[in-house]
């Protein structure tokens, strides 16, 4: 063999290594194949004159029916806004007043995480998948058991998210049940968000003293109170209301001191279709639209302008038992029902798909949550909350499900992205060049290569090997490499945005219960 073809050999090794390399770099942001906020809006569950229906039904009842229990400060700026209090004690809002806040109100400006690269623009039919619920159990899977979710865990579960790249947002998914003050409670949901993650953060006060204390804990991890109004990055998921038809007295007042606080808010209305909402889903769709306008009111009035999400989130019952069902397919139906809703208006819309009725992730868990984040996804629901980690309807939290899931919503996303059809991609080219000068085949054409990365999603965990293959590397499943991902991920994975100076300082200013010790790698 000659020193020439030697030459030749080890050039087309040393270039097909090269190309191997140039493909498995990251991609920039702009061509990867998924990414935040990739718009959706091919499915449409509603027709435009439903649509249209289901808006005139909720502005008649918020003129007719309106809203009760309304606390005296929501009755004084509404009624001063336009509102009108009856002697039935109901809070009615005139359909001009509504229409009116509708024009003025907060939209096409960005929900802000801790680092710019997690900044979101929630708007038009934009999506973005997230963490949300209020769980009090961990489920594990080693020992096949549910236990009582702590802090730690909730911190845990934010530090795999700070991981995933196709989980966008971080709204706290577990209620720690170690911790027994509410105001307490409240600033340890905040702290151990904010320290596991540096995406946008969506947290909730259970009383206006933890609201209170979360606006000044934040003013002192930001470095003053201008630095927090200028880039808001945590967000309050507020009840305010209690369906059908009512306001929360606790989370009203809550309300009230976050759009005051420059926070932005989740109008969240979760009625139970068949329970606390009508059992026809476009009465459902009607009722929570009526009580998130009304939610849109009562903040404009607060302050107008002020950063609100469209958190229309009707959940649905089984109607043979009246339970909860997560899982179903009704409950993606609402979701993408929803998102029209909220495109409607322009408004930024949220709602809740992608939990499930299963207690493990199992077969069951795997089509439910597929079906329900695919239809939110295509409907180009905003913010997709509860569409990682979540089971047992909202009442079980898996850490490792964070992982299963956050592979499925790449492959989602794809399907969101949908087909572009232009002048190249069309392929007439690129099939002459194949049919009538090449091999027959596509397998090593320049627009395969070029392609394989920026136009396919290839699963991080999910296995594409051979029955061979597949025995070879031990017979894993799904559930035992995500396991060991998790494992992985929280024995290397420490977040450094927090520096210990400013923990000790806010440890020495506020009842912080999350250990230092599980905040550092060297721990």
């Amino acid at each position: 063999m000659g020193q020439a073809e030697v030459g030749n050999k080890t050039g087309r090794r040393r270039g097909r290594a090269a190309r191997m390399a140039a493909r498995a770099a990251p991609l920039a942001e702009d061509i990867r194949p998924v990414r935040p906020g990739l718009h959706g809006g091919r499915y449409r569950p509603l027709l435009e004159q439903e649509v249209k229906r289901i808006h005139r039904a909720a502005l008649d009842a918020l003129q007719q029916i309106g809203l009760g229990q309304a606390i005296p400060s929501c009755v004084d700026v509404c009624t001063a806004a336009g509102a009108e209090i009856g002697e039935d004690g109901r809070l009615r809002f005139p359909q001009a007043l509504v229409e009116d806040v509708i024009a003025k109100a907060w939209r096409r400006q960005p929900l802000y995480g801790q680092q710019e690269k997690h900044d979101m623009l929630p708007a038009g039919d934009r999506v973005y998948y997230g963490t949300a619920g209020a769980a009090t159990q961990v489920i594990d899977l080693e020992n096949n058991n549910y236990r009582d979710a702590t802090i730690r865990d909730l911190y845990d579960s934010a530090r795999i998210a700070e991981t995933l790249d196709n989980c966008h947002f971080f709204q706290r998914p577990l209620t720690a049940c170690d911790i027994e003050d509410s105001a307490t409670l409240d600033v340890n949901t905040l702290y151990a968000s904010i320290a596991g993650t540096t995406k946008h953060v969506g947290t909730n006060f259970n009383v206006p003293e933890g609201a209170e204390m979360g606006l000044r804990f934040l003013h002192r991890y930001c470095g003053s109170e201008e630095a927090w109004r200028a880039r808001p990055f945590v967000s309050n998921s507020n009840c305010f209301v209690v369906p059908p038809m009512k306001f929360a007295e606790d989370a009203c007042r809550v309300l009230e001191i976050c759009v005051r606080g420059g926070m932005p808010v989740l109008l969240l209305s979760a009625g139970q279709a068949g329970a606390t909402a009508p059992p026809y889903l476009a009465g459902a769709v009607v009722q929570a639209v009526a009580e998130c306008l009304a939610g849109l009111c009562y903040v404009n009035a607060i302050k107008p302008g002020a950063p609100a999400i469209f958190g229309t989130w009707p959940f649905v019952s089984d109607l043979r038992t009246g339970a909860m069902s997560g899982g179903s397919g009704e409950q993606g139906l609402l979701a993408a029902a929803c998102a029209q809703m909220a495109q409607f208006y322009d408004l930024p819309g949220g709602g809740a798909s992608g939990m499930c009725d299963s207690k493990l992730p199992d077969n069951q868990a795997g089509y439910e949550k597929g079906i329900n984040t695919a239809v939110a996804g295509l409907a180009g629901l905003n913010l997709v909350y509860e569409s990682i980690g979540m089971h047992a309807s909202l009442l079980g939290f898996c850490l490792d499900s964070m992982i299963i899931d956050d592979d499925m919503i790449g492959q989602v996303l794809r399907c969101v992205r949908g087909i572009e059809v232009t002048e190249d991609s069309v392929s007439l080219e690129v099939i002459r060049q194949v049919c009538l000068e090449g091999p027959g085949h596509y397998l090593g054409h320049e627009a395969t290569l070029s392609l394989m990365q920026r136009e396919y999603v290839y699963p991080v965990l999910g296995d594409r090997s051979s029955p061979k293959e597949w025995v070879e590397k031990g017979k894993q499943d799904l559930v035992r490499r995500a396991i060991a991902r998790r494992k992985e991920v929280l024995a290397n994975h420490f977040p450094g945005h927090v520096s210990d100076r400013l923990d000790v300082a806010l440890r020495r200013a506020f009842p912080l219960m999350l250990p230092r010790s599980v905040m550092r790698a060297d721990a």
